[in-house]
């Protein structure tokens, strides 16, 4: 789904584009690898709370931008919603089986 919206130009990639993204309010997901810096993660996490955005924590840098099609990020924003709605589900499910 990361890289669809890629395709449909709705995803911007790096911190710049997502932090601006975001403060513009056209950010409707974030999504950021979970060996993203500590640092990164709580500018974004604060961040997203503040302009009352969804947040999610992907995989590793190496996975993100894999699923992109980038070389190597460590964020990303959705700018779409149905696109945003669609991830989340997918990650409450994959959550849910490696919970089973």
């Amino acid at each position: 789904m990361l890289g669809l919206s890629r395709k449909a130009g709705k995803l911007k990639c790096g911190e710049f584009s997502v932090e601006e993204s975001v403060k513009s309010g056209k950010a409707c997901l974030v999504v950021i690898a979970g060996d993203a810096s500590g640092n990164t993660k709580k500018r974004f996490h604060d961040m997203c709370e503040y302009y009352e955005v969804p947040i999610i924590e992907y995989s590793t840098r190496t996975e993100l931008a894999n699923a992109i099609g980038k070389e190597l990020t460590a964020s990303a924003a959705v700018c779409d919603e149905g696109f945003a709605a669609s991830i989340i589900k997918l990650f409450k499910q994959l959550e849910n089986n490696s919970e089973d």
